[in-house]
């Protein structure tokens, strides 16, 4: 009878549950506030205002929105700035229960939910976070796109037989784009556009001379024309977004870490300013130093999370938010499946793709990717290290501590004592005893 008692008390009283729409909102407000405790409103600006007006003269103070596609985005700015505590509710908490299948059902079964406590409010990252974040996702579409005509390029140029990039590594590197700019305006000879081979190309000039040998049509010309255009006005696009990221991240820099010189290359397809100093100084820490974590993976990563974890309990529930941790499907005490769930969170993304980068590293993290890899497939591996660097990013961005690397033979000698260490306790359960073989010189 407690446990009942227990289970129907409620926690927020005045809360409010909605259905999120493309044209029209339906509001529950609980009954002992209102004549008419359920409501529709339009979408419309007035009809948002007009909305947030009739919670407040009920007394609600806790709403819960239905995370339905991007409907639900100016509908939380409004009743945010209204100052009520607006939670975000993954729907999938919901839709597995029978005979809610209208929208007035809907949003009155929010509201009981909710002023039961027994929703999880999503988590989105601060007002400036979001603007940054907005920035780097509409940069990460223009180079999308701008991989897209560098391959239609290419396929104008093999359907002529120029064989471009059989001996070039990047079509679109230096000597690429200065041959490329010379066939568009008009140069066809190969002796000519072979005078770009620089002391940096394996190919020599005469190899390039014979794969600028091919026949010239005017319709693929006129095709590796207009994708040139494209692509260099796709580049002043992402210029556009990392002088307006400059700008954004210039008022966040609460720290002034000096940075020392990194050996890292930097990545083509970086912005052109200081981003690494500038991201270091709004997280008080160089993410960098953490091997595989490039500028671009952290820049994506904290426009995604930002800098302050307070809103996760702890390492646990940071990394089971990105969709890294191991499944807990048990039945019985056995484990059933350990798999962890699809997910198409972009930080997550970020921490694979940099732990991809670890296949060749000369560092501990290095040298535990490969170890992973010799135990299971390397997907898996990849999901384990990427957890790994969550937890260091974690506790990097928490504790203020910086990370230092100690290289791939304290790791091995590290496994290697675990390895004897294990081998003892397993002889000495069996009533044996190791020793050491003589060191031979």
């Amino acid at each position: 009878m407690a446990m009942r008692k227990r289970q129907t008390e409620v926690v927020f009283p005045n809360a409010a549950g909605i259905d999120v729409g493309a044209s029209s909102h339906w509001v529950a407000v609980p009954r002992h506030t209102a004549d008419e405790p359920v409501r529709e409103f339009g979408t419309m600006t007035d009809d948002l205002h007009a909305l947030a007006d009739w919670l407040q003269q009920c007394g609600v103070d806790t709403v819960a929105l239905e995370s339905t596609g991007v409907y639900w985005i100016p509908l939380y700015d409004v009743l945010e700035q209204r100052g009520l505590a607006v939670w975000l509710v993954d729907a999938r908490q919901m839709k597995y229960v029978p005979g809610r299948k209208s929208d007035v059902q809907d949003c009155q079964w929010l509201q009981k939910l909710m002023s039961l406590g027994l929703l999880r409010a999503a988590f989105r990252p601060e007002a400036d976070v979001r603007v940054i974040r907005t920035i780097v996702r509409q940069r990460d579409v223009l180079l999308r796109e701008q991989a897209r005509w560098v391959q239609r390029m290419q396929k104008a140029l093999v359907q002529m037989n120029i064989q471009l990039t059989e001996v070039l590594t990047d079509v679109m590197g230096v000597t690429g784009q200065a041959i490329l700019r010379d066939i568009v305006a008009g140069e066809r000879d190969p002796a000519v556009l072979a005078r770009h081979h620089t002391r940096r190309l394996k190919a020599s000039a005469k190899d390039i001379q014979r794969a600028l040998t091919g026949t010239w049509r005017e319709e693929h010309l006129f095709l590796l024309q207009q994708a040139l255009a494209i692509y260099d006005d796709l580049a002043r696009r992402v210029q556009e977004c990392d002088t307006t990221l400059e700008a954004l991240l210039q008022p966040l820099q609460r720290h002034d870490k000096k940075l020392p010189k990194t050996t890292k290359t930097r990545s083509k397809n970086s912005p052109t300013f200081d981003l690494r100093q500038a991201l270091a100084n709004w997280a008080g820490v160089d993410l960098t130093r953490i091997d595989g974590l490039g500028i671009t993976h952290v820049l994506n990563l904290l426009s995604e999370i930002g800098t302050d974890l307070s809103h996760f309990a702890n390492v646990k529930h940071f990394c089971s938010w990105l969709g890294l941790s191991p499944g807990t499907k048990i039945s019985g005490g056995k484990v059933l499946a350990s798999r962890t769930k699809r997910s198409a969170n972009r930080a997550r993304q970020a921490l694979k793709m940099a732990a991809m980068a670890l296949a060749r590293s000369d560092s501990a993290l290095g040298a535990f990717y490969r170890r992973l890899c010799s135990r299971m497939d390397k997907p898996r591996a990849n999901t384990a290290v990427a957890h790994k660097l969550a937890r260091m990013v974690y506790f990097m961005l928490t504790r203020g501590e910086d990370y230092v690397d100690r290289g791939r033979e304290h790791y091995e000698e590290q496994q290697r004592q675990r390895t004897v260490a294990a081998l003892k306790r397993r002889a000495k359960a069996f009533g044996f005893e190791l020793t050491p073989a003589p060191v031979t010189t």
